[in-house]
């Protein structure tokens, strides 16, 4: 694989910024549990991320028509996997669990990711990589365990545990299509045209919620600002920055940077909520910037 094109921000950076945006994802989606239901929150997000999108994709979309309609069932597939349900399996199970655990099994994607492109490409990964991937997850199991093994022999899934799996399968094999993508439809309008599919499949799951299974959005100026925040930054910007990266990067790589979420999770909780940062923490983000470092030191140049 080519090295990233000059003009181009750092693929690391994107990643670290999409981690980023991801883990405010997490603790917003919980915060509103109760406010806004699941399946609506879902579609609302990626109503909202198609509207923010469509003024600078729509035009890039009408020149390439001829390409969208030529390569319409690899986007409604690559959309199915990645702009549908798996936001809805994850809200879903946090109505059932909590973030903690949402975090925990996140930590599973970067695994996910390398087997779902073994099952389809049989790509395989470096020594290096293999290390890089163990060392970050052990920084991840040193935040979310506070550095005590016995809470993790603790750990048991429950249903909503099991859904947010399911979720993270979807993302998985989403970050893997990626690389069917076809190359003459410029990134935005793919995204664009996946996010309609996304809204597509989730109008009527969104709908029945509301009118039969005792759905509810509540508009407060707390549950506005976060549908706003998901739409516009985990999944427009998010999306974008993601995409790019592991056309750049590839997705093994790119998967070990989701470890990055319980780091940022852990500093946010320091600076805006008063949490302790304890030396659990600061060890842990250590080991995980080891492990993403190692990660990309033993990416192969393709």
């Amino acid at each position: 694989m080519a090295g990233p094109s000059r003009g181009i921000a750092s693929p690391y950076l994107l990643l670290t910024a999409t981690s980023l945006f991801w883990s405010l994802n997490w603790v917003v989606g919980r915060a509103i549990v109760g406010t806004v239901s699941p399946l609506a929150l879902t579609f609302i997000r990626w109503a909202v991320a198609v509207s923010a999108m469509m003024p600078l994709a729509f035009p890039l979309i009408r020149a390439n028509w001829g390409a969208v309609r030529r390569h319409w069932r690899t986007i409604a597939w690559i959309g199915f996997w990645g702009t549908g349900l798996h936001n809805a399996f994850a809200y879903v199970g946090l109505q059932y669990t909590t973030a903690t655990n949402g975090v925990i099994l996140n930590s599973a994607i970067p695994v996910l990711i390398i087997l779902a492109g073994w099952i389809a490409w049989r790509d395989t990964i470096t020594r290096l990589q293999a290390l890089g991937v163990a060392v970050s997850l052990a920084g991840v199991l040193a935040i979310l365990t506070h550095g005590d093994p016995a809470v993790l022999a603790a750990f048991t899934l429950n249903k909503g545990d099991l859904i947010v799996l399911a979720g993270m399968v979807f993302w998985a094999v989403y970050t893997v299509l990626l690389r069917t993508r076809p190359e003459e439809l410029p990134p935005l309008a793919l995204l664009a045209c996946c996010g309609t599919v996304g809204v597509a499949l989730l109008a009527p799951l969104a709908a029945a919620e509301l009118l039969w299974m005792g759905g509810r959005v509540d508009l407060t100026p707390g549950s506005v600002a976060a549908m706003l925040y998901v739409g516009i930054f985990p999944s427009f910007i998010g999306y974008v920055f993601w995409n790019r990266a592991v056309a750049e990067v590839g997705s093994n790589v790119a998967g070990v940077f989701l470890h990055l979420m319980p780091a940022f999770g852990s500093l946010l909780a320091w600076l805006f909520l008063g949490e302790r940062f304890e030396a659990f923490h600061l060890a842990g983000i250590a080991l995980i910037l080891a492990g993403v470092w190692l990660t990309a030191r033993g990416r192969r140049t393709l």
